[in-house]
């Protein structure tokens, strides 16, 4: 038998609301919440543990529903009630799961390439702008993304939904701005610090060795750590009358070059 949640005032419910809406639940309890059917799949792919999975049997019938036990998943069916209660989107196809985070340390990450490309992000802190960032890493099928001082909860429902899923693809680790430059050094990382003084076209650079790609916010830039720690400074001639790009957009011209140089080369 199916377990069934009619009513928005079960005590379950009143704690998976709170894993929607509070980021300290979320560190908390170490789980989250995901949000329709191909974030699901992508987060099955990318080994996250799935818990339980809530199903609004309007939109998500109960066959799916069970199919899904094969993943070892505790069902639900809920109501509509509960269901607009715990859906942050209009458009989720009646499916909201409970999902264990992962820890995201430096030293787990794995390269199967001779020469990986990375990129760094330091100190983003608009969570559509950290979706956007792993969308464009998942685009150019980079081996990692660091978020060096996170100041967004990776697991912030607006990151998920920016990144349309590859948070659960990419791989990615957290650590503070001096671990992360001492993880490159170790691995013998060329790093290229996108800034604006005493910087170099960004298209005149060699991508093709072990490569960091670095970038700030639009508002403060890099600190002072990543300057000092550059193989490379390095900066996109700016052509108009502002001198910023959105820091995704930057990172998608960046990485895109290291890219193509990979390509000529082999």
């Amino acid at each position: 038998m199916i377990k069934k949640i009619s009513s928005p005032q079960n005590q379950l419910i009143k704690q998976l609301v709170q894993l929607k809406e509070k980021s300290r639940e979320r560190k908390k309890k170490s789980q989250f919440l995901i949000e329709g059917k191909r974030e699901l799949s992508l987060a099955i792919k990318g080994g996250y543990k799935i818990e339980t999975l809530l199903f609004f049997p309007d939109l998500f019938s109960e066959s799916e529903a069970k199919a899904m036990q094969q993943y070892d998943i505790e069902i639900i069916e809920i109501s509509k009630e509960v269901f607009q209660k715990l859906a942050y989107r209009d458009s989720t196809e009646g499916i909201i799961a409970v999902v264990n985070t992962k820890a995201h340390i430096l030293d787990e990450l794995q390269f199967t390439s001779k020469n990986p490309l990375i990129l760094v992000a330091e100190a983003p802190e608009k969570p559509g702008n950290v979706g956007a960032l792993l969308r464009t890493a998942d685009a150019a099928n980079i081996d990692a993304v660091i978020i060096a001082n996170p100041k967004s909860d990776l697991y912030n429902p607006n990151i998920i939904r920016s990144s349309v899923g590859c948070v659960f693809t990419t791989q990615i680790a957290m650590a503070d701005s001096a671990e992360a430059i001492a993880f490159l050094k170790f691995y013998n990382f060329n790093v290229f610090s996108a800034i604006l003084q005493d910087s170099e076209p960004y298209h005149k650079q060699d991508y093709t060795l072990p490569t960091a790609i670095v970038v700030g916010t639009e508002a403060t830039g890099l600190s002072q750590d990543w300057r000092d720690a550059a193989t490379k400074n390095i900066s996109i001639p700016m052509e108009g009358v502002i001198d910023s790009m959105n820091v995704s957009v930057a990172a998608g011209i960046l990485i895109f070059e290291a890219v193509r140089q990979r390509r000529i080369d082999n």
